[in-house]
């Protein structure tokens, strides 16, 4: 059997941790202050148009992948299935987004029934082929096409980001991370720490 690759290095991501947010300490890369993104133009499953900022308020887990992923997809949600748990009360702060790569194959119907499986709360988003290559782009997100057999899977990278309730992205979280570190990083965000006025005054 063919084994499908993933990439999951963030060795090409621009990482702008901003001075406000200094006294945060993240086991995921935080990206705070990147360019990467901000939004796309995709449409959800019932068709109407999808942008990020539809979630302020909330954290968002944003992840690109498809249906027919054997392994990396499928841990992902789980684990983000699991994050929610830990969070506790606050779960219902957070929002996962799946982006699909494969549009030719991930109908809107499909991928309903996909974040159903997981968590009725989970959204799925998707493009044609042009608006989903925008998107990866403009994501920093690499996927192609790999032949298996009579058909194909798909290489992808295996990262998802993380948003805090005002829309900005500020952690990339690598793929071996645990739900504990994920959900430990994402309680930062809701709750983040205030700057003594000893602090402020140093970096006026």
């Amino acid at each position: 059997m063919q084994r499908r690759h993933f990439i999951s290095s963030l060795a090409a991501l621009p990482l702008v941790a901003g001075s406000a947010h200094a006294a945060a300490r993240f086991t995921a890369v935080d990206i705070t202050g990147s360019a990467i993104g901000p939004d796309y133009q995709l449409f959800y499953t019932n068709g109407k148009p999808a942008a990020l900022r539809d979630f302020k308020g909330k954290i968002v887990l944003l992840f690109f992948g498809f249906t027919q992923c054997p392994d990396v997809c499928p841990t992902a949600l789980a684990r983000a299935v699991e994050i929610k748990r830990l969070l506790g009360a606050e779960g219902d702060k957070l929002q996962v987004v799946f982006v699909t790569v494969d549009p030719e194959r991930d109908t809107a119907p499909l991928l309903t029934d996909y974040m159903k499986a997981f968590d009725p709360t989970f959204v799925a988003v998707r493009g044609n082929l042009e608006q989903t290559a925008k998107a990866a782009k403009d994501f920093k997100i690499f996927y192609r096409k790999v032949p298996s057999g009579s058909s194909y899977t798909m290489d992808h990278t295996a990262i998802t980001y993380a948003f805090d309730t005002s829309g900005k992205i500020r952690l990339a979280m690598k793929h071996d991370e645990t739900a504990q570190q994920c959900a430990d990083d994402i309680r930062q965000l809701l709750n983040p720490k205030k700057e003594t006025g000893f602090l402020k005054g140093l970096f006026k």
